[in-house]
């Protein structure tokens, strides 16, 4: 997890614990969406990952404001793997990333997830999530 979280710090231009917040983000989504096949391999691969979740789900809500907020309450009333994906949006706005930070935190972390999973399982992952693979 130290390797990801330095890697997306210094790709993003953000302080460790800023990076490992969105990290537990976008690992709490997946992990919601789809707790089996390649994103459980993902979660055990990657020591630490329940921790990051833990972090993110404890953190506060951030400098995100209007915009953080305004995403994840339409993401509430989407629903549905869309919903979540705004859901995901305003939380990583809420972290103090913008759009641009949070499409290069999504290259960043889906290339460590090739690392540690293959390209094979990594585009099972984006296949099933609308949208997605415009980042990958």
């Amino acid at each position: 997890m130290d390797e990801l979280i330095a890697r997306i710090a210094a790709a993003l231009g953000v302080e460790a614990e800023v990076a490992r917040i969105a990290i537990g983000h976008i690992l709490a989504f997946l992990q919601k969406d789809f707790p089996e096949g390649p994103v459980a391999e993902l979660l055990e691969k990657l020591p630490g990952a329940q921790e990051a979740i833990a972090a993110a789900a404890a953190a506060p809500a951030g400098e995100g404001g209007l915009v953080g907020g305004l995403l994840g309450g339409i993401g509430g009333l989407v629903g549905g793997a869309k919903g979540d994906i705004m859901a995901l949006a305003g939380k990583l706005s809420n972290a103090g990333l913008s759009p641009d930070q949070s499409q290069r935190l999504a290259k960043e972390f889906f290339a460590h997830a090739e690392q540690l999973i293959g390209a094979e399982d990594v585009q099972k992952i984006a296949s099933a999530i609308p949208g997605l693979s415009q980042f990958l």
